[in-house]
C-alpha cells in the first residue's frame, strides 16, 4: 500500500487547510486510516482516525472541535480539514493506513503502512 499526502503549507493563525491522503496498491476501502503530525523536536503524536466506513472517528483532545477526518471510498482518499489553525499546529502531517478496518487507534503501531509526510507552517 502507498500513501501520498498533499496539502501542507503556510498558513496564518486563524486560518484552514485541508490535507489529503491518497492510497494506492491496497483495499482502501477495508481500511481504518490515521493522522499523526510531528513537530520538531518532538515524538510523532496522534491527530485523529476513521474506521473503513467512517462510522467511527476518534480525536486528539488537542485538535478536538477545529480539525474534521473524512474519507471518500471511491477516490481511495482520506481527508483532514484543519481550521482554526494554531502556531502550535505546525509540523509534519502523516496519514497512516491499519488493516483492520473496525478499529480506529491513536497508537502509532496499530498502523502498517505510512506516508510521506505534508508539512504544515502556522505562523502567528
Amino acid at each position: 500500500v502507498q500513501l501520498q499526502a498533499s496539502g501542507g503549507g503556510l498558513v496564518q493563525a486563524g486560518g484552514s487547510l485541508r490535507l489529503s491522503c491518497a492510497a494506492s496498491g491496497g483495499t482502501f476501502s477495508s481500511y481504518a486510516m490515521g493522522w499523526f503530525r510531528q513537530a520538531p523536536g518532538k515524538e510523532r503524536e496522534f491527530v485523529a482516525a476513521i474506521s473503513w466506513s467512517g462510522g467511527s472517528i476518534y480525536y486528539a483532545d488537542s485538535v478536538k472541535g477545529r480539525f474534521t477526518i473524512s474519507r471518500d471510498n471511491a477516490k481511495n482518499t482520506v481527508y483532514l480539514q484543519m481550521n482554526s489553525l494554531k502556531p502550535e499546529d505546525t509540523a509534519v502531517y502523516y496519514c497512516a493506513a491499519d488493516e483492520l478496518g473496525l478499529r480506529v487507534g491513536a497508537h502509532a503501531a496499530r498502523y502498517e503502512y505510512w506516508g510521506q509526510g505534508t508539512e504544515v507552517t502556522v505562523s502567528s
